[in-house]
């Protein structure tokens, strides 16, 4: 390829991935998806902009991969592991192997030989971390039991990985080891002399990540240079990648062996930041390469073949996880979102049908097939997850007993209801306790939940913008609702149920900063507190006093400050959309603030040096 025609591909592969995966993103779909999608649309059966290239530059984005796990390493710290080593060994577990051993068994039935059972039993065990984790984000879902037990079995499904690797070439009648970039160091040797080599190789890689690793980034790290510190972040990823593929091992594996060893580092989180531009970069090369590689034609030929894998493969994985969740007394609801969102195969498949090629574990045409059946999977699942929420769920909530869903709230007849019980909360339920007000408290943290309870505050684990967990809690006797949850989308949703059923209540609402009160005061909240302003004045006040002003005259500039602030964040509401008028406003609001604080603590002097009285005059 020439450097005429490599700027030419790498236009056209950027610009379809910054047309279409914002559109995939917009549209529920996920950004994997936009990315496979665009690799599709660019590629050779669609409007051909790139052709026999698009496999050239997948060998060269697996690399991304690579990144990948040693980002996954990365995160497993010990203590993490060990928290959630219940559903980790569990649910993780006893899904990878009930889930291989039944698709096996099918893939047996339908005239696959044993090998080639056994491995894709192994890939369609996998799950979409990107797609279920980006979800439960988003619908703030991470702390509840669903999300708990999602990402436990993603995290097992991730180090899966590793030995899943390692297997496939003993599954394989022709594999000979080799590195990426050809034949391995080490292949002359006797098969124990190898094992032998391999085992110093990890061995050394463990021991120089866990004691020279850590002084060397330290030292770096004092250079104050942080693109040398980038430099070795990546420098480190391809030696690993590159010593174990001189001997005949993935890179995949030494890599991850690497980020587990440097977990626990104090520059675990300096490492992540700086691969993570390159690990999302490559990654979506990855898959922009495996939509343009795939065969539209073959997958034309085959759309109810394909249909039939699909909807196979989804009900025997949610089949078996919604198994597991019973034995492992997931709460009904909680359980059927864990078990339909975890029932797509995941983005790693594409990575191990690759590798399954090279071992002859798979014709071509089958591939094809395979792949095109993961990518529609991975595309079902947003609209699962929707019809699950749209339908079964509403008729869950009608049906099931509210402690099956929900810690068992005994309703109380309280005057105030605190949704969120972060640092503002607390503050907040700790003043009001100590001035005798009863108080019902809700959040959606189960950690923090049992750990308040040692404190003896009643607070109670639950979505608060789900109306019948707000009656249950009693709502309709509350005189002030206070609105202090941590996530804006989840605070606008919980004031607007909140408005639209229970108008006559007063809703208290804290805002993160002055465009998020513009925000609540939109949707008619009267009562909005910034969380940093008042702080911010107090510690101006005695910042005022460490100069000399008199307490008194410092207690006055406060109260002004503030009613100032208050009287201006009115008017200035209305002129938010224009930019133009608010700014012009805002600076005389500014500058008339400036003179009534210098009068009022007799600096009139001062105005001579004001800068907005010159601009003004």
């Amino acid at each position: 390829m020439n450097e005429l025609s490599f700027f030419i591909q790498a236009l056209i592969y950027l610009s379809s991935a910054i047309i279409i995966v914002p559109i995939a993103n917009r549209l529920g779909l996920g950004s994997v998806l936009g990315y496979l999608i665009a690799g599709i649309v660019i590629g050779p059966f669609v409007f051909g902009f790139v052709g026999t290239e698009g496999k050239d530059m997948l060998h060269f984005a697996e690399f991304g991969v690579v990144m990948m796990l040693f980002a996954i390493g990365l995160e497993l710290e010990l203590d993490l592991l060990w928290r959630l080593k219940f559903w980790l060994l569990g649910l993780g577990g006893l899904q990878i192997i009930l889930t291989t051993v039944i698709t096996a068994a099918f893939a047996f039935g339908f005239g696959f030989s044993w090998k080639p059972a056994l491995a894709l039993g192994l890939i369609l065990s996998l799950s979409s971390t990107a797609i279920v984790l980006q979800t439960l984000k988003e619908k703030g879902l991470m702390k509840s039991v669903s999300g708990q037990a999602s990402f436990s079995v993603l995290l097992f499904q991730d180090m899966a990985v590793i030995p899943i690797l390692a297997i496939f070439p003993m599954l394989s009648d022709s594999y000979v080891a080799t590195s990426s970039h050809g034949h391995s160091l080490i292949e002359h040797l006797p098969g124990y002399v190898r094992t032998l080599v391999v085992l110093s190789v990890v061995i050394g890689i463990i021991l120089v990540g866990k004691y020279l690793l850590s002084p060397f980034f330290r030292l770096l790290a004092k250079s104050g240079n942080r693109e040398i510190f980038t430099g070795a972040s990546l420098l480190l990823v391809i030696a690993i990648s590159v010593l174990m593929g001189a001997v005949g091992v993935s890179a995949a594996l030494g890599t991850f062996l690497g980020g587990v060893v440097l977990a626990s580092s104090e520059f675990r989180h300096e490492l992540e930041s700086n691969i993570e531009p390159f690990k999302g970069l490559l990654l979506g090369l990855f898959f922009l390469s495996v939509g343009a590689s795939m065969d539209l034609p073959v997958m034309m030929q085959n759309p109810s073949k394909i249909l039939g894998i699909v909807f196979g493969i989804i009900f025997i994985k949610a089949l078996v996880l919604f198994l597991l969740g019973l034995v492992f007394r997931l709460p009904l609801d909680q359980n059927l979102y864990f078990s339909l969102a975890l029932s797509q195969v995941g983005e790693f498949s594409f990575v191990l049908f690759g590798y399954s090629e090279g071992l002859g574990l798979f014709q071509e045409e089958t591939i094809i097939i395979l792949v095109a059946c993961v990518a529609v999977s991975m595309a079902l699942t947003p609209v699962l997850l929707l019809l699950y929420e749209k339908t079964i769920f509403g008729f869950l909530e009608s049906k099931i007993p509210k402690k099956q869903t929900e810690q068992n709230i005994h309703k109380q007849e309280n005057p105030v209801i605190i949704c969120g019980f972060g640092r503002f909360g607390n503050m907040l339920g700790r003043f009001l306790r100590s001035n005798a007000i009863g108080i019902t408290i809700l959040d959606f943290d189960a950690d923090r939940v049992e750990m308040l309870g040692r404190f003896g505050f009643k607070v109670y684990f639950g979505d608060a913008t789900r109306l019948e967990l707000l009656e249950a809690a009693g709502l309709e006797h509350a005189k002030v609702l206070v609105a202090a949850l941590d996530n804006p989308e989840k605070q606008a949703e919980l004031i607007r149920n909140v408005s639209q059923h229970y108008p006559n209540i007063k809703i208290v609402a804290r805002a993160g900063d002055r465009e998020g009160a513009y925000d609540l005061k939109e949707m008619g909240v009267q009562y909005i507190y910034r969380e940093t302003r008042e702080t911010a004045v107090l510690m101006g006040k005695d910042v005022l006093r460490l100069l000399g002003t008199r307490a008194h005259t410092a207690e006055k500039a406060k109260n002004l400050f503030l009613k100032h602030d208050d009287d201006t964040f009115h008017e200035l509401f209305d002129l938010r959309r224009g930019r133009v008028q608010y700014m012009s406003l805002a600076k005389q609001r500014n500058a008339e603030l400036e003179r009534l604080m210098l009068v009022d603590l007799g600096k009139e002097e001062e105005l001579q040096r004001d800068p907005w009285s010159e601009m003004e005059r």
